[in-house]
């Protein structure tokens, strides 16, 4: 049957490409939702994508809250409270200094730049040494301020901000506001900040997911579990679980409490992303032209 004027046929490739997206990423999440309603022998014995029953997700929740006297809420707590005060701090602080280094000229601007390009590249890893050995410094190893802190040091929403305001904030704007006798503060509070809120929002969304799944630096900074973030606590779940240490007594977890917990994890990371995608994409597609 010919096709109608104007239709195009799917191509190929791009089907390859979505089906190669189903299998890598969309069946593996699939899969964890569907763990967390069997039990132990059904996950291991059952039919991978095979839906358990409500019983079994009750059971499973039931053992998890339960595990550390509610543990797992004690470590969402923490990460959003670890999370929340450092996004409070990232946009106070990189949304000004992108400005600052999109609007002036100074000594030492361009050696700024490169240098928050190089740390923006680095792997978070290669920093937690480093970091240790500062926060130690000024003895503020295991309280909140050690993870608070180094979170809100983020440079790619600095210079994310630097190139919005360098390529779409009109400079003939700026120069009006100024010969009508605005301050230098007042037009980046009433004129640069209100355009910018696509792109504040965008470095807000990338800073929290930053935050939020942070595990090295957690790990290494807080000795306690009760101030372990969630990324932390899952690792002391894992190794609650016999499959794979089987040295633990009788505070044990079984692997569909693990994938109940891990979805615990994500949640606020995709509520987050499903009520913020509207400024998402805005932000994404700030400063793609130069007036």
């Amino acid at each position: 049957m010919p096709t109608r004027p104007g239709r195009r046929l799917p191509n190929p490739l791009s089907l390859l490409v979505l089906a190669l997206f189903l299998v890598f990423f969309v069946l593996p999440v699939l899969w964890l939702l569907l763990a967390a309603t069997k039990t132990d022998d059904q996950l291991v014995h059952g039919h991978p994508l095979s839906f358990g029953s409500w019983e079994a997700l009750g059971a499973n929740w039931t053992a998890l809250t339960s595990f550390g006297d509610n543990a797992i809420f004690e470590w969402l707590g923490n990460s959003a409270l670890y999370s929340f005060a450092a996004l409070a701090i990232t946009l106070c602080v990189a949304i000004p200094a992108g400005y600052a280094l999109a609007m002036t000229e100074f000594r030492g601007r361009r050696t700024l730049l490169v240098a928050t390009l190089v740390v923006m590249l680095m792997p978070n890893a290669t920093l937690v040494v480093p970091l240790f050995l500062e926060i130690n410094a000024v003895h503020l190893i295991g309280s909140m301020w050690s993870i608070v802190l180094p979170y809100s040091f983020y440079p790619f929403g600095v210079y994310l901000t630097y190139i919005y305001f360098s390529t779409a904030l009109p400079r003939d704007l700026i120069d009006a506001a100024m010969l009508d006798g605005c301050s230098p503060f007042g037009v980046f509070r009433h004129i640069a900040l209100p355009l910018a809120a696509p792109v504040v929002a965008l470095v807000g969304f990338f800073s929290f997911v930053a935050n939020w799944t942070n595990y090295f630096l957690p790990y290494v900074l807080l000795p306690e579990s009760d101030q372990f973030p969630v990324q932390v606590g899952l690792g002391t779940l894992l190794d609650a679980v016999p499959q794979f240490n089987p040295t633990v007594g009788t505070a044990a977890v079984q692997r569909p409490e693990l994938a109940l917990a891990t979805l615990l994890a994500i949640t606020p990371v995709l509520v987050v992303f499903l009520f913020s995608q509207r400024f998402l994409v805005t932000g994404m597609l700030a400063g793609a032209t130069k007036e």
